[in-house]
């Protein structure tokens, strides 16, 4: 917020701007609490200083509203918690900032979407005469308490997962920079459909896309990291996992005749994660491998190639595996099983990592399921 440390300027009071009496209802309605606060008051009653109340106001994504009277007790609040972690030596102000702005991203992100279309179609007229926005009050009212549980729900669930997983690493070192697979899954022409489809239809390809990718990921025991309209971002523990991930997303989006080709590339190795998100090196082989990768097919860097085959995934070569079998069926024993195949490809230059050696991932045999 842009804000006058000195606390003068005009109080807005709500509604002499023009704003629509229904939405500042649903807005005293959703936050439970009406406006009585100018951001300098909410600063002052909060116990923060007017830097860092804007920093925080800032970096959970609100508009500066200068000196409107437009906060609440619960934004007074939010800014009390915010100040008590850094001034209790649990945060350091940095990280306070970083956690408003990570959660004010994400919850933008799911605002959005309730309103832009589940809310939009639950709030359509059920009579003729009626508007829209007669409907839409009482439905927020009903849905609210509902969705909010549901909400914190969900968090404690992911949030119980990512500290598992984190705790067990058994690594310092790794809670941070951590060893992951990593994948990007591409629609192949999807630019060209931009120029040739409907842009509703457009979007129900890209609605279908990310919810089949998302799913399936999921299901496999990955992280889906983001979606990027024709591209999604995942992420596993381990390379077997990940590989399983990129076959699966073929084969389902091989089937489903609405959908373009797809190719998948995989990099093994460490990874900085910040803010839900995943950066360095490993992410960017990744998404070199999908660009270069043929249609329908999965490509994995060296050191994914290399995790398969030290894991006992993947055999060392095709010939490797047939000895081992020969000679297991000599013994009377059986063979060693293996899920994947790695075919070398031609070695390349990649733009900004030098030459890589990528592998064509492939199943070995049909999966049992």
């Amino acid at each position: 917020m842009t804000v006058d440390d000195t606390g003068s300027g005009a109080d807005a009071q709500p509604g002499d701007a023009g704003e629509d009496p229904l939405a500042l209802r649903l807005e005293q309605l959703i936050l439970g609490a009406e406006r009585r606060y100018t951001p300098f008051q909410a600063a002052r009653s909060a116990g923060v200083s007017m830097e860092l109340a804007s920093r925080f106001w800032r970096a959970m994504g609100f508009a500066d509203i200068g000196q409107a009277r437009a906060l609440t007790e619960a934004d007074v609040l939010a800014l009390r918690r915010l100040a008590g972690l850094v001034e209790a030596g649990l945060l350091s102000e940095a990280m306070a900032v970083q956690v408003a702005r990570s959660t004010g991203q994400t919850t933008a992100r799911l605002a959005e979407w309730q309103i832009d279309s589940f809310l939009e179609g639950l709030t359509e007229p059920p009579e003729p005469g009626m508007t829209r926005t007669e409907v839409t009050y009482p439905i927020v009212e009903l849905l609210l308490p509902e969705l909010e549980e549901f909400l914190v729900y969900v968090w404690r669930r992911q949030l119980a997962a990512s500290a598992g997983r984190v705790v067990q690493t058994g690594d310092d070192e790794e809670m941070v920079d951590r060893r992951l697979a990593v994948g990007f899954a591409d629609l192949v022409g999807f630019t060209r459909l931009t120029r040739r489809m409907e842009e509703e239809e457009l979007g129900e390809l890209v609605e279908a896309f990310e919810t089949t990718a998302a799913d399936l990921v999921a299901a496999r025991g990955g992280r889906l990291i983001k979606t990027l309209g024709d591209e999604v971002l995942y992420a596993a523990d381990d390379a077997g996992t990940a590989a399983e991930i990129g076959l699966r997303l073929i084969e389902t989006m091989a089937n489903d005749e609405t959908m373009p080709e797809l190719r998948v590339g995989m990099a093994f190795g460490t990874v900085t994660t910040r803010m839900g998100d995943v950066f360095g090196t490993t992410v960017n082989l990744a998404s070199r491998l999908t660009s270069i990768a043929p249609r329908d097919a999965v490509l994995v860097d060296s050191a994914f190639a290399e995790e398969l085959i030290r894991t006992g995934e993947a055999p060392t070569s095709e010939a490797e595996a047939a000895e081992e079998a020969a000679a297991a069926e000599k013994e009377g024993e059986e063979p060693p099983t293996y899920r994947f195949a790695l075919r070398p490809m031609w070695q390349r230059p990649v733009r900004g990592l030098g030459v890589v050696e990528p592998w064509l991932l492939s199943r070995r045999e049909a999966d049992p399921e």
